[in-house]
């Protein structure tokens, strides 16, 4: 397929945004499907997202992807949301609508799901308890996918500040959530692992050279899968700590290559494939930048 015309061009924003894969992940469908296209990374404080997104907007970008930290600011300036971005009050998704509007999407709820069912069997947290670690953006998302299409009965939000998982539960469980909420801190760890079947660090503690999170994963039961949203490294030390107690791992990998596929086809028109090429692709470059 080839697309003739003007390039497309589509960035990814965040601070900072250089662990960021999209422009690999993106150029690889790019090239794959013959798209006159580019993926620009887009450095910006929170001070200056706004700014930087009305300037890509007028220089004709398709969108962005959003990473930490500005997931909430995004939602916060769109005109319009989908429902995914509604319910979790963050966006990693902006796409620049020809009438001059902004449309706010969550993607990384579908991303989750699609992720963890590769590795977990589909009914895996159904009816069950999970943990989510981070109370920010990210972890709205991962609530979300948690939540539906997972089926989580109860879900712990631990977090180093325990009102902002507080505030989280209370979002959720007004937006009509069946499924139980406890907000609490990281010290309720202990208290929060021993029944959870899942647990998921929807923090950006382990990634790149922040320092990872310190808990003692002996609290799990041996049935209890870890995941990291994390993907640089590609095994953080979370995972790997889990790997080591015999725990099912599943890493942030696999929730970037799903989460991408509505926003390549939102930025370039195509609907991408997730295929073994591209993992070992992005997985090479994950190696080279050790």
């Amino acid at each position: 397929m080839s697309l003739t015309g003007k390039a497309k061009l589509a960035g990814v924003i965040g601070w900072p945004v250089s662990h960021s894969l999209s422009p690999v992940l993106h150029g690889h469908w790019l090239k794959e499907y013959e798209i006159d296209g580019a993926m620009v990374p887009l450095a910006a404080t929170r001070e200056d997202f706004s700014t930087v997104i009305e300037g890509v907007r007028r220089a004709g970008f398709k969108g962005v992807n959003v990473t930490v930290p500005h997931k909430e600011a995004a939602f916060a300036i769109a005109h319009t949301a989908d429902d995914a971005a509604k319910y979790a009050g963050a966006a990693n998704l902006l796409v620049f609508r020809d009438n001059g509007t902004v449309h706010a999407r969550n993607t990384d709820t579908y991303g989750l799901a699609a992720s963890i069912m590769e590795v977990l069997e589909p009914a895996y947290l159904l009816g069950k308890r999970g943990v989510v670690l981070g109370a920010g953006g990210a972890a709205r998302g991962v609530i979300s996918a948690m939540v539906s299409p997972l089926g989580a009965s109860w879900i712990h939000i631990l977090n180093r500040d325990a009102h902002r998982a507080d505030v989280l539960a209370k979002q959720f469980a007004a937006e009509g959530s069946e499924t139980k909420l406890i907000p609490g801190s990281l010290d309720d760890w202990a208290t929060a692992a021993k029944d959870a079947v899942l647990v998921v660090n929807a923090t950006s503690a382990g990634m790149g050279a922040n320092p990872p999170l310190n808990i003692d994963l002996s609290a799990l039961r041996k049935d209890a899968a870890v995941c990291d949203i994390v993907y640089n490294p590609l095994e953080t030390k979370l995972l790997k700590d889990a790997a080591a107690r015999g725990h099912k791992t599943v890493d942030g990998l696999g929730m970037l290559l799903h989460q991408a596929v509505p926003s390549f086809e939102a930025f370039f028109g195509v609907s991408p494939i997730v295929t073994p090429a591209l993992r070992a692709a992005l997985v090479k470059v994950l190696g080279a930048n050790k």
